[in-house]
């Protein structure tokens, strides 16, 4: 059987994954902070009928040698962790990470997730959540509701109420801190804007926003996705001729198979 008609599928799997990512990209082209996904390939091991370098007479050796490759492999996702463009939403509870950090919050069981979606909300207690209800780390509550209060957070993370309109007798209630890794693309995805630790990512090193190394926070901004709809869009086009390429290819090993079996008839 021609390793063409193997090494192509390979090829047009590959190309399905690809195509897969890029779909996953664009529909989170909205997504705040949402970061896009690049898929990594390697070649398969090769079949090798003549080493380079190898004897071929008395005292030479064979300049090139004769290696048939036998396709290619998904190798990774590797995330995108560029900035995504700050939009101006004027929510006070919208808060936006220039640079480098992610929010640690709580999830259900307990555990520590990790985001830079900064579109957070108030629950009946009156505690600082995400939207799907996990409660920001450290716990900030606000007490006392209003119509007339309002909530300030200082680019240090620092939060505070006070009467709006007014400066004065501004009352601190907590400070909010971002975490940071050594490898953010070890992360792993976990959705709904949540990363979680992984051995490859490192422990997470929690510090006060705008120290060094950290990023500083902006009140009243959301960070948008960093996907590109021109770069993915010409991805998408370019996986799929290359899926159509190695389509062919697998027709025209057909074909040569068919035409052998005819030499037999």
């Amino acid at each position: 059987m021609l390793r063409a008609l193997y090494t192509s599928a390979t090829g047009m799997k590959a190309q399905e994954m690809l195509i897969d990512n890029t779909a996953n990209n664009l529909a989170n082209v909205n997504t705040t902070a949402f970061k896009r996904s690049r898929m990594d390939f390697a070649d398969l091991y090769y079949t090798s009928q003549r080493t380079p370098g190898s004897s071929v007479s008395n005292a030479q050796v064979s300049p090139t040698g004769l290696q048939i490759g036998n396709g290619v492999r998904v190798v990774a996702t590797s995330k995108s962790f560029v900035n995504g463009t700050a939009e101006q939403t004027g929510n006070p509870l919208d808060v936006a990470i220039e640079g480098d950090g992610f929010f640690p919050v709580q999830v259900t069981n307990g555990e520590t997730r990790y985001t830079r979606a900064g579109s957070f909300k108030l629950d009946s207690q009156g505690r600082l959540t995400t939207p799907d209800g996990y409660l920001v780390q450290p716990g900030i509550t606000v007490n006392g509701g209003s119509d007339n209060m309002s909530i300030t957070v200082g680019k240090d993370g620092t939060v505070q109420v006070g009467t709006t309109g007014s400066s004065q007798g501004r009352q601190t209630i907590g400070q909010l801190q971002i975490a940071t890794f050594l490898n953010p693309a070890g992360l792993s995805s976990e959705g709904n804007n949540l990363y979680a630790e992984t051995l490859a990512s490192g422990a997470a090193q929690l510090g006060t926003p705008g120290a060094t190394g950290y990023g500083q926070l902006n009140q009243g901004f959301l960070e948008g996705s960093n996907v590109e709809v021109v770069t993915e869009l010409i991805s998408l086009i370019a996986a799929q001729r290359a899926y159509e390429i190695n389509s062919r290819a697998i027709r025209a090993g057909d074909e040569m198979l068919s035409t052998s079996i005819d030499i037999v008839r």
